[in-house]
């Protein structure tokens, strides 16, 4: 065959036929855990995709737009990255347990795990910790599986079992055990990290280390190439507290002040859900986006802008924890599908054609 031939459209009878049964699979765990959030007297929302912020993390990248106003004049928007902010705004209107399908847009993705547009799965708990949440997930791992009749994740030749009881360990543990790296020595008291005592350690471990890579470079090196590839196999991990530099919109541990209360969830070594207890202090949260936004700016020359309007909602918000799921990779994971363009009805389309 000629490896330069392009694949056939999504479209093509017999590409959908074989797409089909993942589809398929795809509604009936939708269907399902829309009856496991209803059945935990859940509110389903639906937010909106423009927002006047996209969000404020320096590594994801927004699609940008304009509204026009009525008398021609032009107003910037940008599609949603999360629908965090929106869902954060309906908790201080009062609402106590929400959840949310939603289709969301990052630039810059697009691969086996990643596409421009995808469906995130994000409910809140208010006045509950975020354990609540890791509890939610291991159920709804399960029930995923039960509901495509596997007793498996499975993703490229690696399975998880998600009856089983999940592996939970510490960002810092993980650092220690699979790196030889000890992270926390890098963060002092109030959070703030130190870039070259961490470049240090990367170096005695023979890892790469540039001169112009910050400590969250640093960071991110160690946990792609030597934690996230060992997390998840034969049963789920929970990964644990996060570094505070590491976890803008979630509150301190009252364990560690120098960690948060940030989890993510690994099956075969794929991420697939990303959950914190709340951050409320409005102050706080504008001090760290405007950390994020710095370090965007040295690295990719642009900023998104803060939504006030989220700031201001924050004191009436109550405590919450909250959590953002991947849901088209819970889907590939249940079905066995390799590429998430497998399980998205209509797929983007590629770049350039």
């Amino acid at each position: 065959m000629n490896s330069s031939a392009k694949a056939s459209p999504w479209w093509t009878p017999s590409v959908h036929a074989d797409r089909r049964p993942f589809l398929i699979g795809r509604n009936s765990i939708q269907a399902a855990l829309r009856g496991f959030f209803a059945r935990e007297d859940f509110v389903e929302v639906d937010t909106a995709v423009l927002q006047v912020s996209p969000g404020n993390e320096a590594h994801l990248h927004a699609f940008a737009t304009e509204a026009l106003t009525t008398d021609g004049q032009k107003a910037p928007f940008y599609l949603h990255t999360s629908p965090e902010f929106a869902c954060k705004k309906l908790l201080a209107a009062g609402e106590e347990r929400i959840s949310c399908f939603a289709h969301v847009y990052r630039n810059r993705e697009r691969g086996p795990l990643h596409h421009p547009e995808f469906t995130m799965l994000e409910w809140y708990r208010a006045g509950e910790s975020y354990e609540s949440l890791m509890m939610d997930c291991v159920r709804i791992l399960a029930l995923a599986a039960e509901t495509v009749k596997t007793g498996k994740l499975a993703y490229r030749g690696a399975e998880s079992d998600p009856f089983a009881g999940p592996e939970r360990i510490g960002v810092a543990e993980a650092f220690e055990r699979h790196a030889g790296i000890d992270l926390l020595a890098s963060v002092a008291a109030d959070g703030s990290t130190d870039r070259d005592h961490l470049a240090a350690e990367l170096g005695r471990v023979g890892m790469r280390v540039a001169d112009d890579d910050g400590w969250a470079d640093l960071f991110s090196r160690v946990l792609v190439e030597k934690i996230e590839p060992r997390l998840g196999f034969g049963r789920i991990t929970i990964l644990d507290e996060y570094p505070i530099s590491e976890a803008a919109l979630a509150r301190p541990s009252a364990r560690d002040p120098r960690v948060a209360e940030r989890f993510e969830f690994y099956a075969c070594g794929v991420e697939l859900a990303n959950g914190f207890g709340e951050l409320t202090n409005a102050a706080e949260q504008r001090r760290r986006f405007e950390i994020e936004m710095t370090e965007k700016a040295r690295i990719y020359g642009e900023t998104y802008p803060i939504d006030e309007d989220f700031l201001a909602a924050l004191a009436l918000m109550p405590e919450a924890s909250g959590i953002a799921l991947g849901f088209d990779r819970l889907v590939m994971l249940a079905t066995g599908a390799s590429r998430i363009d497998q399980v998205l009805w209509a797929p983007v389309a590629e770049y350039g054609r």
